[in-house]
């Protein structure tokens, strides 16, 4: 056997004796001489078939050889006895020649053997060597992580102290006992020790009364020495004995003093963590277990503790425990709850106990700013009327500091607080005077800062008001038959007149702002109530003053104020009943009011350790000075944010503390104060930036062992071998893997066999030198640099038989990541045994856990070997499986995976893309979850990139980045990340060409840097005319430099081109004060600043130059024009309220001389009022606008400095839009419909201001449009529009609208033409109907009677008419209202019923008159008067105005024409 060191990581798993050199080698020698004794025997077995394998291993080979021999004998019998001799030495010869095989076999295979163990023992070596020098970076000297804790048990308990101690190289333990060493060979019965990964155990068994004493542990290594004790106390139990007070042990947890005698197993099933609550909520905090046996009257007990104090029911604490459940109800939550929680079961099978810390925060303050109320507001000394308050200040992290406190009084019963100081108190201690003997008060506390007052604290315990010695001076006698005499003291000490002076007077607190005096009432008191005066002097003033002179004092307590600082005072005291008053007490010493407690100091160095994902352990030095302190707070800060944050709310008191609920992969800084009764320290300096990570455990370098393989799986088989493979440990240990060992059993075999000597290096081996058709299971270990983990569970029953099904065999090494809520990403390993033909694909399925029926998730077999499942429901468990297929179909599915919940886990991150400041392309991703022996590995296609010409991986810390080199079109894919030793952290990113394209084009700009530009070269024309070039960039530096290229040719600063540079906005610019035409071209601007560069270019050619030139040309000239009176806004038009519309200019640059003037069409324009030049405007209003008014109207300025003119076509698209704007203006004036009826029918009006038949209209009836026609006629007038219903019939009722349009509105106008408002308009339409008929029909004068008639007497005077009557109209004459007889001098006729005529032959003065013609029918008639005038021969013709016709006179039809009678 080699003297060699075998590697500590292979002891337990080497078997070495002293024979040979390992099992291998010992099993073949083992089998050659099995099949030798197999052959000497096997004539015996054939004969007489009582042999028997006494060998297991080589019985199948004996009975095979048996059978052959027995055959061979059979043959022998029918072949002649010569040849028996030829047989022998044949059979001896092929034995011979296969014995010779086997040895050479197994020396071949032992040489083999023995070649891998030099190879293993140099690599043995070599880690040997590494680890010694990691071990010597990694010594440090022995550091007390937990402590020991004192104990206080029974008689005939057991006791176990334990502690956790930590270093390099280990250290050694021993206990001590009153600094005795303890040996456990001298008392084995008594003492047991035990010390196991850093945790050592002292087991003291069946404790007795000599067991109590100070037990000590001291750790030492090569680099220091570390120590720890415990008290021990070992009671004897005396019925209402109390326990050892707690005051001797700084901490410990009470053992309970019932004890359980039944065995019970308790187990956790769920436990309770760590606690975030807030003041004021509810909360409960709850644990389930299994308890074995469940028995209902013998039950373990459930004990609650907080910060090792025992819980009992109370008004803020609920208790339950039952049906395999302990729950701690919080009724209203304080800061007085928050601590370390504890719940203890307690059996005779022993102690189960599960701890967590609960965090109370401070809720929301009343007023901003205001701090966190106080806590722990506890009563001391309580007397007659006195009794002394304390409490604890709260943490004040971001609010400004305490000043002070009130407290405030509440008489139990009652409901209302009295506040006791008037003024806020500096300290966390207030004696409060002034109580009620005999009644029972609870306090509160109020902290009181620059902002405002706190939340009051949580109420104390409620405390009477009572002398505690009432109760020594009484004496209680029991008697027969169970009587009781009580005796006061007072009735022995008989009467006292004047009581004696008060003793032992002395200041029992002394602060800044009071003294209290405490002192021993007199003895004999006597039986009469006593109160006390106090008296106080000034030192050296030699004058008594009395203290409380209005009220006496019943407590032998009292605080004094009003003190004058930093003065000394002496006091004494005098005791009064009803009787008198004693003499004076003893003097006191000199007492100077001052403050005997100070601040703390600050806490010394802080340092953080990681612990957990969400928590650091923060360890500090105490202050120098620790006395009277509450204890320690602790905040905290993410790095660079400055912003702290409290983690606990309630003073700690020991100087480690666990800081929960950050966040992970953060960095943060811790810092620490004390705080006294005074209030807070400054605070420590701040700890060192530690990222919150898991911690690795063990015992090297914090470094453990791997987790255990899983999954394995049988992937090929040949009858004499099998391929399997396994899935790696979810955990590494801190330490790379360095390889994996298998062992392998038959079945039903007890003993496992080792396969491997040497470290697989992968998760997939083949194990040989299998029996066909026997049935194997394996497991496997994985080993890093600690050591070699725990196994596999045992793999199931393989069978060795040959695979010969044309279909593939079974996918391996299913890995699942990217898990999202909707999806995830499935890899694996392609089969071992691809069938009779290349795999062409892969079938993925899946199901929930609890569903029978598996869903393929892909329709086509892909061809890649990583999957992405989609359209998975949130928050469901999955399992998959794979299915590899070739040409002769699908074969076996692999395992199926383990469940995976599809749900996104909180703070998912994504690979994102970039590029550096060197161009360089990159993939990065960051994970918080990441540790020290996390491994980010990157793949493309799900395949580990290991291309270094491609890429390059730079990782740091938790932050990975992949690097393309040389990137081109081949890069395109997707590329996956995992990081190793985390709950399964993965993400994936798709390179495609778009994304390409962008990262090489931004890859390109920062390789060939330009000055990025605000805007490109641009130019304005200025308002001279001038034309400006001009650019600008993001930014540039003072040593930028710029150059204008016109057509090739560099321009200087002159005076035609003027160039200016803005640097410090990036603006550049050149002024051409005259653009011609020879400026046509390109125009450049190069710029560089340092070793960026950019240029930007402008083409001025043809019609480009054509509009520059031209708008350069047209401002020159309005430049020009602008210098003499003009139009600074030309003609525009716009319309009144009125409805008119209203021409309008304004102008500038006039003077008193300025002539101006309206033209249309070229001719003047009369206005009524020349306008005003110096208003600035000019209007011409048109009312009533109509095509007449088209046409060109201009308005010019002139004086002797220039003419300017502005014309205004108003035509064309102009006039429909001032229309449309009429229709808008007199839409909003339009009345109501109103009904006028005419003898043609029923007319619909609406008045308007202004109307116009081209304005847009529409007439509705029952909402479809009217078009103007026979029956319905629309038309308008200047102020009316209407609709004309002709011959109304019942089919034109109905609805009728008016709308008119006005561009963005319409204004609509409706009525009801229907029910009485038709008919009455019918009925108006029918009377007007009848008269107009009539009007038509009744007799009438149409023409040819003049009004005056003069005529020459002796003339013949005719008097000829036509008239018109249907029917014919009876026509009679009339003189002087009298009617005609026709004689010789008068003649009347009618012809063809239409020409009437009157002949008066020879007229004389006598047919002067008047003469009126009446024609008449039924319909009705009119009368038309004739004046003649005879006049005599020679005298002068009367004048007449000529052209004048007689006017009728209607007659109505009913009237009767009759001749007037004679007067």
């Amino acid at each position: 056997m080699s003297s060699v060191a075998v590697p500590f990581y292979q002891r337990r798993h080497k078997h070495f004796d002293q024979s040979y050199r390992n099992i291998q080698t010992r099993y073949i020698l083992e089998e050659y001489a099995a099949r030798k004794a197999a052959s000497r025997q096997a004539a015996y077995y054939e004969s007489s078939g009582l042999g028997k394998t006494t060998c297991r291993l080589c019985a199948r080979r004996a009975r095979t050889l048996a059978h052959e021999a027995m055959q061979e004998s059979r043959k022998r019998s029918h072949e002649q006895k010569s040849h028996v001799s030829d047989e022998k030495r044949i059979r001896f010869a092929s034995e011979l020649s296969a014995l010779e095989k086997e040895i050479h076999t197994a020396r071949h295979r032992a040489r083999e053997h023995l070649d891998r163990l030099a190879v293993q023992r140099m690599v043995e070596e070599s880690m040997a060597l590494e680890r010694h020098i990691i071990e010597e970076r990694i010594s440090r000297a022995p550091e007390i992580l937990v402590r020991l804790r004192s104990h206080t048990v029974w008689e005939k308990m057991s006791v176990s102290l334990c502690f956790t101690v930590q270093g390099f190289p280990t250290p050694v333990v021993q206990w001590y006992k009153n600094e005795e060493l303890i040996s456990p060979a001298s008392d084995p019965t008594k003492y047991r020790i035990e010390g196991k990964y850093g945790v050592h155990v002292l087991h003291i068994n069946r404790a007795d009364f000599d067991d109590s004493a100070t037990y000590s542990a001291v750790a030492t290594n090569v680099h220091g020495q570390a120590s720890t004790n415990c008290a021990v106390i070992v009671r004897r139990f005396r019925e209402n004995e109390e326990p050892h007070p707690a005051a001797i042990m700084p901490f410990h947890m009470p053992l309970s003093y019932d004890v359980c005698f039944t065995h019970i197993d308790v187990q956790f099933l769920e436990k309770f963590g760590v606690t975030f609550a807030t003041e004021g909520e509810t909360l409960t905090l709850k644990c389930s277990m299994m308890i074995t046996p469940e028995l209902k009257r013998l039950r373990p007990r459930a004990e609650w503790y907080r910060d090792d104090v025992l819980l009992k029911d109370s008004k803020w604490t609920k208790l339950y425990f039952g049906e395999g459940q302990a729950a701690l109800s919080f009724t209203h939550l304080s800061k007085d709850d928050e601590g370390l929680y504890t719940l203890r079961m307690v059996s005779r099978g022993g102690i189960s106990e599960c701890s967590a810390y609960l965090f109370v925060r401070d809720a929301d303050a009343l007023i901003a700013g205001a701090p966190g109320a106080p806590m722990d507001v506890e009563c001391h000394d309580a007397n007659r009327d006195y009794v002394i308050v304390t409490w604890k200040p709260p943490n004040t992290t971001s609010e400004s500091p305490v000043i002070g406190y009130f407290v405030d009084k509440c008489e139990v019963g009652l409901e209302n607080w009295v506040q006791c100081n008037d003024a806020p108190v500096k300290v966390c201690k207030y004696p409060v005077t002034g109580l009620q003997e005999g009644r029972s008060y609870t306090f509160r506390v109020r902290a009181v800062n620059s902002a405002g007052i706190s939340r009051p604290s949580r109420a104390s315990e409620p405390v009477a008001a009572l002398d505690p010695l009432d109760l020594e001076r009484t004496q209680t006698v029991h008697v027969d038959e169970g009587r009781k005499i009580v005796i006061s003291k007072d009735d022995l000490e008989g009467d006292v007149q004047i009581p004696g002076p008060p003793t032992n007077v002395h200041a029992s607190e002394i602060s800044k702002t009071y003294v209290v005096l405490s002192w021993d009432p007199p003895v004999p008191r006597g039986r009469e109530p006593l109160t006390y005066f106090i008296e106080k002097s000034m030192v050296g003033s030699g004058s008594w003053q009395r203290v409380n002179a209005q009220v006496a004092v019943k407590s032998p307590r009292y605080a004094v104020f009003d003190l004058a600082e930093g003065k000394p005072y002496v006091f004494r005291v005098l005791s009064a009943n009803k009787n008198g008053i004693s003499d004076p007490s003893e003097i006191t010493e000199p007492i100077q009011p001052q403050d005997t407690i100070v601040l703390p100091s600050a806490p010394g160095q802080v340092v953080a350790t990681r612990n957990t994902k969400t928590s650091v352990v923060v360890q500090w030095d105490k202050p120098k000075h620790e006395e009277d302190l509450y204890g320690y707070y602790i905040e905290y800060s993410v790095v660079g944010s400055n912003r702290w944050e409290p983690s606990n709310h309630k003073p700690i008191k020991y100087n480690r503390f666990v800081v929960h609920g950050l966040e992970t992969g953060e960095q943060y800084v811790f810092r620490v104060k004390a705080a006294n009764a005074v209030g807070l320290s400054e605070n420590s300096q701040e700890s060192e930036a530690v990222t919150v990570q898991a911690a690795l455990r063990g015992s090297v370098s914090h470094m453990a062992c791997p987790s255990y393989p899983h999954g394995i799986t049988l992937l090929n088989c040949d009858g004499h071998s099998m391929t399997l493979g396994w899935k790696a440990p979810t955990y590494s240990g801190g330490s790379p893997i360095l390889g994996y060992y298998m062992d392998k059993r038959e079945a039903n075999h007890q003993n496992w066999h080792e396969v491997n000597s040497a470290l697989i290096t992968q998760t997939i081996y083949t194990v040989e030198d299998l029996i066909e058709d026997a049935f194997y299971e394996f497991k496997v270990s994985a080993a890093n640099l600690v050591g070699i983990g725990q196994p596999s569970d045992p793999s199931e029953h393989f069978k060795c038989k040959a695979w010969t099904m044309p279909e593939p065999g079974p996918a391996y090494g299913l890995m699942i990541c990217e898990i999202r809520n909707t999806s995830l990403v499935l890899l694996w390993n392609a089969p071992v045994y691809e069938g009779k033909s290349p795999i062409t694909g892969y079938f993925v399925d899946y199901k929930e856990v609890d569903a029978e029926d598996w869903i393929t998730a892909n329709e086509k077999p892909t061809p890649k070997r990583y999957f992405k499942v989609t359209d998975l429901h949130e928050g469901h468990t999955y399992v998959f499986k794979v299915r590899a297929v070739n040409d002769a179909g699908v074969g076996k599915s692999s395992e199926i995976s383990e469940p995976v919940l599809v749900e996104e886990r909180p703070g998912t991150k994504e690979i994102y893309s970039g590029v550096d400041d060197e161009g360089n392309i990159y993939l990065a991703f960051d994970c918080k979850e990441a540790t020290d022996a996390s491994h980010f590995a990157w793949g493309k296609s799900y395949e580990e990139i290991e291309d270094s010409h491609k890429f390059k991986i730079e990782t740091e810390g938790n932050h990975s980045k992949l690097y393309f080199k040389n990137p081109d079109k081949s890069d395109l894919g997707t590329y996956s990340i995992s990081v190793s030793d985390t709950d399964g952290v993965s993400s994936s990113f798709v390179m495609d060409d778009e994304e390409f394209e962008r990262l090489m084009a931004l890859s390109y700009e920062i390789k060939n840097p330009t000055i990025p530009l605000k805007s490109e070269l641009a130019y304005e024309v200025l308002d001279k005319g001038e034309v400006r070039f001009w650019i600008q960039a993001e930014s540039l530096s003072p040593d930028s430099t710029f150059r204008f290229v016109i057509n090739d040719k560099e321009v200087e600063n002159s005076e035609r081109h003027k160039i200016n540079c803005d640097r410090p906005n990036g603006i550049i610019e050149m002024v051409m004060e005259k653009f011609t035409i020879d400026n046509e071209g390109t125009y450049t601007i190069q710029i560089q600043d340092g070793k960026a560069k950019n240029q930007s270019s402008l083409v001025l050619i043809g019609d480009a130059f054509k509009k520059v030139l031209a708008e350069s040309e047209l401002q020159r000239k309005e430049f020009l024009r602008k210098q003499g009176p003009h139009f600074s806004e030309f003609l525009y038009w716009n319309v009144t309220e009125e409805c008119e519309v209203l021409l309008s200019c304004k102008i500038a640059n006039t003077k008193k001389e300025t002539d101006f003037k309206w033209y249309k069409d070229g001719s003047g324009v009369d206005v009524e009022e020349l306008p005003d030049l110096q208003k600035g405007e000019c209007h011409l209003s048109i009312p009533k606008l109509s095509r007449k008014d088209e046409g060109v109207y201009k308005a010019t300025l002139s004086d002797d400095r220039g003419h300017d003119v502005s014309s205004l076509e108003l035509s064309g698209k102009v006039y429909d839009d001032i229309i449309l704007a009429l229709s808008g203006m007199s839409g909003k004036s339009a009345s109501p419909l109103k009904i006028l009826c005419t003898e043609e029918g029923i007319r619909l009006q609406c008045f308007l201001k202004y109307y116009n038949e081209e304005m847009k209209v529409s007439w509705c009836h029952r909402e479809s449009k009217i078009s103007s026609g026979e029956k319905m006629k629309i038309g308008g007038g200047d102020d009316v529009a209407w609709l004309q219903i002709t011959e109304p019939t019942e089919k034109d009722k109905g609805n009728y609208t008016f709308e008119i349009f006005g561009g963005k509105e319409s204004y609509k106008r409706t009525l009801d033409l229907s029910g009485q408002a038709f008919d009455d308009a019918y009925a108006e339409f029918q009377r007007l109907k009848a008269a107009a008929f009539a009007e038509k029909n009744r007799g009438k004068v149409i023409g040819g009677l003049p009004d005056v008639v003069t005529i020459m007497d002796g003339k013949t005077l005719n008097l000829t008419c036509t008239v018109f009557g249907n029917p014919d109209p009876e026509v009679v004459w009339f003189k002087n209202d009298k009617a005609i007889e026709i004689d010789e001098h008068y003649a009347f006729s009618l012809e063809q019923g239409k020409y009437a005529s009157l002949t008066i032959k020879g007229v004389t003065s006598e047919d002067s008159g008047k003469y009126s013609i009446h024609v008449k029918n039924k319909h009705g008639g009119e009368t038309v008067d004739v004046t003649v005038s005879v006049y005599r021969h020679g005298e002068k013709m009367p004048e007449i105005k000529p052209g004048q016709l007689a006017k009728p006179r209607p007659i109505p039809p009913s009237e009767e024409v009759l001749p007037p009678e004679d007067k």
